[in-house]
C-alpha cells in the first residue's frame, strides 16, 4: 500500500474505532455515557504513545487482540452484565446523579465498592489503551516516512474527516454493532501482515464480527434500535417490582425509561390494575384539565406518545409533538394502542425541544414538557441532552411562545430537592410568581415525578375550582411529599446548564478518574518504558502539546454554542465536528499557498479571536432562518480553528521528528480533556479565556528554523530505516 493511502486509512480505522467505542462502552456501561471523555482521553493517550514510539513493533495482530477481549465484553451477556455493574459500584458518587440506586451502605461497603468499580473501570481503559497504540505507530511511522509534511498531515485529517462521516452514516440509519464491527473489520483488513501472520489475523477478524453476532442473537427483546443517540429495548416482560399498568416498556442504555400505556377510557375502565380514583387523572391527563379547550398544544419530549394520547383524550384541536429521537417516535407509531401519532390533529416534529423553541413561529395555548431525563451526553462535553432545556434562557424563550392566558406544565423527576429547587427557581423568576408544584407519586398509570404549572395560574385555579376530585388529589400529594421551592439553588443558565450538579464544582467522580488516567501512565511505562513520559520533551513538544490541549477544548466550545444556537442534535454535532477538520484543511491549504504569513500576525489574530468570542453572545442569533444562523455560528466558532491550524502546519514542518510532534500533539488533548470539567466551577464561556491563554503560551514555546537542531532526536538516531517490526514482515499493508 502506497504511504498516502496507508495514512489515510489508518486514521479513518483510528477515528471511526474511537467513535464506535465511544459510543459502544457508553451504552452499555452507562456511566460513560455521562463521562464521555474518559473513553477519549484514553484513545488519545493510546494514539500519542504510539506516535511516540513509532518505532517500535506494531501489527494489525496488536490492535484485532485487546479490541476482540473489548467486543466479547460489550457483547456476551455474561461479561456485559459484569461490566455494566461498574455503573452501580460508583452510584455512591452522589455528587453526580448517574439515574443509578445506589445501595445504602457502611463506610468500609463504600470503599469496597468503589475501590472494585474503579479496578474494573481501569482494566477496561488498559484494554482500550492497547488497541490505539499500534494505531498511533502505524501512523506515526508512516507520516515520518512522507515527503512532504503538510501533505501527509492533511491526509490525515482527510481519513479522520472519512472514518467520522461513515460512523455517523451508520449511526443515522440506525445500524447496530454487528455493522459497526464488520466496517471497522474491513477497513482493519488493509492491514494484513504477511503470509506468517495473515492466517491468525484473518481469524481474529472473523473472530471480532462473530463475537458480535452471537451476542447480538442472545439478547431476547421484543423490539431493539440503535438510535443515533441511544440503545433503544422494548419489552412486554415487566419486572416483578413494578406497579405498571401498562404491557409495555422501553429500556434506554438497559435501563427502565419510559413505558407505553393504554388509557383509554373505556379500556382503562376495565383494567383492575388501575385504581378508580386515578382514571382520568393520570399524570398525562392532568395539563389539559388546567386548561380547558386548548386550540393549539405543544409537548416536547413527546416520547412513545403517552403525553399526545393525553391530549388528544382532553380534547386539544392540534397537538405539536416534539421528540429527538426517531427511533422512540417510531415505537410509538408501531406500538401505542391509542394510536396517537396516527391522529390528523397531530404533527410529529423530530427535533431538538430547544432547537423547536427557536425556530417557531407559532404560539400556544399549553406548552408540556414530558418527562426529558437524559441518560446520556452530548459529543465530547459534559453537558446532558436535556440540559439546555432547562436553562433561564430555555424557559424564557418557551414563555414567549404562551398565548394570552396560555399555561406552561413541566414534568421531572427531580430525585434530589436541589433539583426541584432549582427548576422551580427560574419558572419563579422567569414568570414572576411561585409556580404550582407536587411530586405525583409512581402508580400504575405512569411513573410520576414532580410536575410544575406556570403562566396564567389564575385560570389554572378556576380550573381546579370546577374539577374538586383533581384539587383533592393533587392537595394529598402535596401533602404527602411536599416540593420546596426555597430559591437556594443556582439557576441553570446556557453558560453554566449542569441540570444534575448541586452546586458549581467538580464532581468527584472526576477526580478519581483523573487518578486513573495517571495509574494508566504508569501501566504504559511498565508495558513500553520511560520514552513515554513528559520529563524529557523539549520546548517544541510543549509547543504541540499546548496546541492539542487548546485545539481540543476550542472544540468542545463549538459544540456547546451550536448545541444552544442549533439545537442538541447528533446531526448538528457531527456537522461541527466535520466542520472544525475542514477548517484545519483550509488551514493546511493557506499554509502551504503562504508559507511565509508572519506568524506574529497570525497568532495575533488566533488569541484576538478567542478574547472576541468571549463577549459575542451566539444565542442572540437563534432568531435568525436555519441555513443563515449555521452558517454565521459555524464561522464565527471556527475563526480561530483556521488560525491555529496555521500555526500547527508550520511548526509540524519546521518539527525535527514529525511523529513525537503528533505524539505531544495528541497527549496535550488529554489535558485539555482534563481542563473541560472547569467548566462545571466557572462555565462553558470561560473556556474561551483558557484557550486563549494556552495558545498563548504555545505561541512563545513555537519552534523556528533557527531553533532546530542539527542533531536528530535520540529515538530518531537510534532506528534504522526500517524497522524490526517491518522486517518480519509484521506491518505489511496489503
Amino acid at each position: 500500500m502506497p504511504n498516502a493511502a496507508k495514512i489515510f486509512m489508518i486514521s479513518a480505522l483510528g477515528l471511526f474505532l474511537e467513535l464506535m467505542l465511544i459510543r459502544w462502552i457508553g451504552t452499555e456501561i452507562r456511566i460513560f455515557a455521562y463521562l464521555q471523555n474518559t473513553v477519549l482521553i484514553v484513545c488519545f493517550l493510546g494514539l500519542g504513545i504510539g506516535c511516540f514510539t513509532c518505532r517500535k513493533q506494531a501489527s494489525l495482530r496488536q490492535i484485532l487482540i485487546p479490541l476482540l477481549a473489548l467486543t466479547a465484553i460489550l457483547s456476551i451477556p455474561q461479561t456485559r452484565y459484569v461490566a455494566a455493574k461498574i455503573t452501580n459500584l460508583l452510584s455512591v458518587m452522589s455528587d453526580l446523579l448517574i439515574w443509578e440506586s445506589a445501595l445504602n451502605a457502611g463506610v468500609w461497603t463504600t470503599i469496597y465498592r468503589v475501590s472494585l468499580g474503579l479496578a474494573l473501570t481501569l482494566s477496561l481503559m488498559a484494554l482500550l489503551w492497547e488497541v490505539f497504540v499500534p494505531i498511533g505507530r502505524i501512523l506515526g511511522r508512516a507520516i515520518d516516512s512522507h515527503d512532504n509534511v503538510i501533505q501527509a498531515y492533511s491526509i490525515n485529517v482527510l481519513g479522520s474527516l472519512v472514518g467520522i462521516c461513515l460512523f455517523v452514516l451508520l449511526s443515522s440509519y440506525w445500524f447496530p454493532p454487528i455493522v459497526w464491527v464488520a466496517s471497522a473489520a474491513v477497513m482493519a483488513a488493509c492491514f494484513l501482515g504477511s503470509s506468517s501472520n495473515r492466517k491468525l489475523e484473518v481469524a481474529l477478524l472473523v473472530a471480532l464480527v462473530g463475537v458480535v453476532w452471537i451476542g447480538d442473537k442472545s439478547q431476547p427483546v421484543q423490539e431493539l434500535a440503535w438510535s443515533p443517540y441511544q440503545k433503544l429495548e422494548m419489552t412486554d416482560q415487566i419486572p416483578s417490582h413494578s406497579v405498571w399498568a401498562g404491557k409495555q416498556l422501553i429500556k434506554v442504555n438497559n435501563a427502565e425509561y419510559q413505558g407505553i400505556i393504554d388509557l383509554d377510557p373505556e379500556r382503562a375502565a376495565q383494567n383492575p390494575a388501575i385504581p378508580k380514583e386515578l382514571l382520568g387523572a393520570s399524570q398525562y391527563d392532568i395539563p389539559l384539565l388546567l386548561h380547558p379547550q386548548p386550540s393549539n398544544v405543544l409537548m416536547v419530549g413527546a416520547g412513545s406518545g403517552n403525553d399526545v394520547a393525553g391530549a388528544l383524550r382532553g380534547g386539544a384541536d392540534q397537538v405539536t409533538a416534539v421528540e429527538i429521537d426517531p427511533a422512540i417516535i417510531e415505537m410509538g407509531r408501531r406500538h401505542h394502542p391509542e394510536h396517537p401519532y396516527d391522529s390528523p390533529k397531530v404533527r410529529v416534529v423530530n427535533d431538538d425541544a430547544r432547537s423547536f423553541f427557536a425556530t417557531t413561529a407559532e404560539r400556544y395555548d399549553l406548552i408540556v414538557f414530558g418527562l426529558l431525563d437524559s441518560h446520556t451526553t452530548t459529543a465530547m462535553t459534559n453537558a446532558r441532552l436535556d440540559h439546555y432545556v432547562y436553562t433561564r434562557e430555555s424557559i424564557r424563550r418557551t414563555k414567549s411562545l404562551l398565548k394570552d392566558g396560555g399555561v406552561m406544565v413541566l414534568s421531572f423527576e427531580a430525585l434530589k430537592p436541589f433539583i426541584a429547587d432549582r427548576i422551580g427557581s427560574c419558572l419563579e423568576d422567569e414568570f414572576g410568581e411561585r409556580p404550582l408544584a407536587f411530586r405525583i407519586p409512581t402508580n400504575p398509570t405512569g411513573w410520576g415525578g414532580v410536575m410544575f404549572v406556570a403562566g396564567d395560574l389564575k385560570r389554572v385555579d378556576a380550573c381546579l375550582a370546577e374539577n374538586p376530585r383533581i384539587q383533592t388529589l393533587i392537595r394529598q400529594w402535596q401533602q404527602a411529599s411536599p416540593v420546596v421551592i426555597a430559591g437556594t439553588t443556582a439557576i441553570a443558565t446556557d453558560d453554566w446548564p449542569y441540570l444534575y450538579l448541586e452546586s458549581p464544582k467538580i464532581p468527584s467522580l472526576y477526580f478519581l478518574l483523573g487518578a486513573l488516567i495517571v495509574a494508566l501512565l504508569f501501566y504504559a511505562k511498565y508495558r513500553i518504558g520511560d520514552e513515554v513520559m513528559i520529563g524529557g520533551w523539549r520546548r517544541s513538544e510543549w509547543h504541540f502539546a499546548l496546541l492539542g490541549a487548546a485545539f481540543l477544548l476550542l472544540e468542545v466550545q463549538n459544540i456547546s454554542k451550536a448545541s444552544v444556537v442549533l439545537g442538541n442534535t447528533w446531526q448538528v454535532n457531527a456537522v461541527v465536528i466535520s466542520g472544525i477538520l475542514c477548517m484545519i484543511l483550509l488551514a493546511n491549504l493557506v499554509a502551504s499557498r503562504f508559507p511565509r504569513l508572519p506568524l506574529a500576525w497570525v497568532g495575533g489574530c488566533l488569541v484576538s479571536s478567542c478574547l472576541v468570542l468571549y463577549y459575542i453572545d451566539l444565542s442572540s442569533f437563534a432568531f435568525l432562518p436555519y441555513p443563515a444562523k449555521a452558517l454565521l455560528v459555524g464561522g464565527l466558532t471556527t475563526i480561530p480553528l483556521l488560525f491555529s491550524g496555521i500555526i500547527f502546519a508550520r511548526s509540524f514542518k519546521l518539527a525535527e521528528s514529525k511523529h513525537r510532534a503528533l505524539g505531544a500533539n495528541l497527549l496535550g488533548s488529554i489535558a485539555g480533556g482534563m481542563l473541560q470539567s472547569l467548566t462545571f466551577i466557572f462555565g462553558i464561556k470561560a473556556l474561551l479565556l483558557l484557550v486563549g491563554a494556552l495558545y498563548a503560551i504555545a505561541l512563545w514555546c513555537a519552534p523556528s528554523a533557527s531553533q532546530r537542531s542539527d542533531q536528530p532526536a535520540a529515538d530518531d538516531r537510534q532506528h534504522p530505516e526500517e524497522s524490526p517490526a517491518e522486517e518480519e514482515g509484521e506491518l505489511v499493508a496489503v
